[in-house]
């Protein structure tokens, strides 16, 4: 059940030019499982929560890393350990998953982040495929080093890892084996659709976590709907943020 409250800044940490990592104290916000996120009052001045991804946890704590995106991520990332931020979480129906599962995880730019939870909650079983801009954009590597299997890193210019987008690496690693109880991503929607055709391709179940803006962040205003592959409308902040990729309707 989400709740309100005024979470301490336990550490603020600058990850890259473009990223920061907080980790708040968050009494009674633990999250069911990965994947569910919070929503973040930017300053009294802004009427509209942000809505960021829960990238790990622990008993009380909460990580959320975000990117600045405009002026309430710029007014978010001048916060200071000590502080406190009006949140409301946790939210949004994560990933499913079994915890002794195997599962290829898939992250593209601030898609990254809430596979980490994905990453330790399997306890080293899963394969991460992590993709950036470009190696000035690259983050929380070490970490899923320490949390996974194994790791591959692409760019779209090639400064760091494989040189492409990150469906490619899925195919040549699916290509392999099969074996992975589902395929589960986080990012842009054309890399989203992209991984789910590749997983349909290879018959693996895949799941993927939808970026929309949220206002409401409950399923109240209804501004982040998007159109099902039945023709329904589905809210991303309630529904989702995850789905079934065969739900999602790709083509709108």
């Amino acid at each position: 059940m989400p709740i309100q409250k005024n979470c301490t800044v336990v550490e603020a940490v600058r990850l890259n030019a473009f990223a920061y990592s907080f980790t708040l104290e968050a009494e009674g916000m633990t999250p069911e499982g990965p994947d569910q996120f919070v929503h973040v009052k930017c300053g009294h001045s802004r009427l509209l929560r942000r809505p960021i991804s829960i990238c790990d946890w622990e008993e009380n704590l909460l990580r959320i890393v975000f990117e600045v995106r405009g002026e309430g991520t710029e007014w978010l990332s001048r916060r200071k350990a000590g502080d406190r931020l009006d949140v409301l979480g946790p939210l949004g129906r994560g990933f499913r998953m079994d915890r002794e599962g195997r599962y290829l995880l898939v992250g593209g730019g601030i898609g990254v982040p809430p596979m980490l939870g994905c990453a330790k909650w399997t306890a080293e079983r899963s394969t991460a495929v992590l993709g950036f801009r470009s190696a000035d954009r690259a983050m929380l590597s070490k970490d899923f080093q320490k949390s996974c299997k194994e790791i591959f890193l692409c760019s779209d210019d090639g400064s760091i890892g494989r040189h492409g987008f990150v469906d490619a690496q899925v195919r040549d690693i699916l290509e392999k084996d099969k074996d992975f109880t589902a395929v589960l991503a986080c990012g842009p929607k054309p890399m989203l659709k992209n991984v789910a055709a590749v997983a349909a391709e290879f018959g693996v179940p895949c799941q993927v976590s939808m970026e929309e803006r949220m206002a409401c962040g409950v399923g109240a205003c209804l501004g982040c709907a998007i159109q099902m592959a039945d023709g329904t409308m589905q809210h991303v902040c309630k529904d989702g943020p995850v789905f079934d990729a065969g739900e999602v309707d790709w083509n709108v």
